[in-house]
């Protein structure tokens, strides 16, 4: 397996770019497929889940032609009554599809990769709706096939508790269907910023989303967008922002602003509290730590940022003391089970961490010279990259799994840190455990 053996930032000043936001993209994209006429989709590069989205799209008849500035969709109401898809790594095509195939009726089959297919997938909010599953494997999971006469219920219940993408791919088959629906959360995602999110991207394309309690009430979508502008990803951006507090680093990430849609944006404020600095430009945000001589530990819950619980634990391991993180019980069914995965390379770096229930606690120590397993999960991955940046001699062992949202993340590590892009480290110059 390919390692890629970090080295020290060599750079205390910098400015990067990062794909565009799959989560915003793939929501645009099924907005915009599926409803009459054509959106042009402004977007930076793309992620692997943005692909294979766009390939699922294609499979089902939607045309959609690549341009320099980003996606051309063709829309239509029209779907085919009998297909076939796979959805590969991707939990959005998963969760959104299965939403939309349901609504729509026919019969479908969608299978997906060995990491999707080992995913829980909830559908009981649809089960005895006029919508039957077909498991091939192991019920509750991808694959299956469904036998749908289409979705007319009015009201649907959803179970937020591991998983709030298929309620919004709920919202979104509603936004892009012929009568009103009201989806109702269940959950300790209930308040997720993603169904926010959702529901102001349903919005943009001219559907009307209202809420009330914890019930989201659709309108299908009316006259959309001719052109739409996909922000960049404020979860990528976030391995960087943290540079600024990690080395005591400048750093601006091209497109950011404070007014993004992304729940991810929460984690500047960490940022903010430690002494870092934060200011828009013309070019983009910026994160100033240049002047921070020491910081505490965190005691936060993030449950509504989530993903970053990996990059605040590579923050937290040069902190002045130790941290504990909660709200993070959705993380177990991710990628890989994130607390399970950060405890066993904390311990292996020679970090004293300990998780339990949807906690997860450690105190700061020095790094072993070691290689980390990010479980297949590219934020594990990522976040560890990041960890190492502070004194480098650490490997990451399959590096190619930031792909599925973040191709170029060690090609810009390389830059800042002088490195030959994907650099394979020989039997003989790995670190040892």
């Amino acid at each position: 397996m390919d390692e890629y053996c970090v080295r020290p930032l060599c750079v205390r000043e910098f400015s990067v770019d990062v794909p565009a936001s799959k989560s915003i993209l793939n929501r645009a994209l099924v907005l915009a497929a599926f409803t009459e006429g054509d959106t042009l989709l402004l977007c930076g590069e793309i992620s692997e889940d943005s692909r294979t989205m766009l390939a699922c799209l294609a499979a089902l008849g939607v045309k959609i032609e690549k341009i320099p500035e980003g996606f051309l969709v063709h829309g239509t109401r029209k779907l085919p009554q009998n297909s076939a898809i796979d959805v590969g790594d991707a939990g959005t095509a998963a969760r959104f599809l299965t939403a939309l195939l349901a609504f729509r009726g026919g019969d479908h089959l969608i299978d997906a990769s060995a990491q999707m297919r080992a995913r829980p997938m909830d559908l009981t909010p649809i089960e005895g709706c006029g919508v039957t599953f077909e498991y091939l494997k192991e019920k509750g999971r991808l694959p299956f096939r469904i036998h749908s006469d289409g979705i007319r219920a009015e009201r649907l219940v959803c179970d937020t508790s591991v998983s709030t993408q298929f309620a919004s791919g709920l919202m979104l088959a509603a936004a892009t269907g012929e009568r009103p629906a009201t989806v109702e959360l269940k959950g300790e995602g209930a308040n997720s910023p993603y169904l926010e999110m959702t529901a102001s991207l349903i919005r943009s394309f001219g559907g009307k989303c209202s809420r009330e309690g914890d019930a989201f009430r659709i309108h299908p979508a009316g006259k959309k967008p001719a052109i739409y502008y996909v922000e960049p990803d404020v979860s990528a951006a976030c391995y960087f922002f943290a540079l600024s507090l990690l080395c005591r680093a400048r750093v601006t990430v091209r497109g950011v602003t404070r007014r993004s849609i992304q729940g991810d944006i929460r984690f500047l404020r960490l940022l903010e509290e430690r002494g870092v600095g934060i200011v828009e430009t013309e070019e983009g945000l910026t994160a100033d730590g240049r002047e921070v001589k020491s910081y505490c530990g965190f005691s936060e819950d993030l449950t509504d940022y989530a993903d970053q619980a990996p990059t605040v634990a590579a923050l937290a391991v040069y902190a002045a003391s130790p941290t504990r993180l909660s709200g993070l019980a959705r993380s177990r069914y991710k990628e890989s089970d994130r607390l399970d995965s950060i405890k066993k390379n904390m311990l292996l770096l020679g970090v004293p961490c300990f998780s339990d229930g949807d906690t997860l606690s450690l105190s700061p120590a020095p790094l072993r010279k070691c290689a980390v397993d990010p479980c297949g999960d590219h934020r594990i991955a990522m976040a560890f990259a990041v960890a190492a940046l502070k004194e480098g001699g650490v490997a990451i062992r399959d590096p190619a799994c930031c792909s599925k949202t973040f191709e170029n993340f060690f090609r810009i590590i390389d830059r800042l840190t002088g490195g030959d892009f994907m650099h394979k480290v020989n039997e003989s110059k790995r670190p040892q455990k």
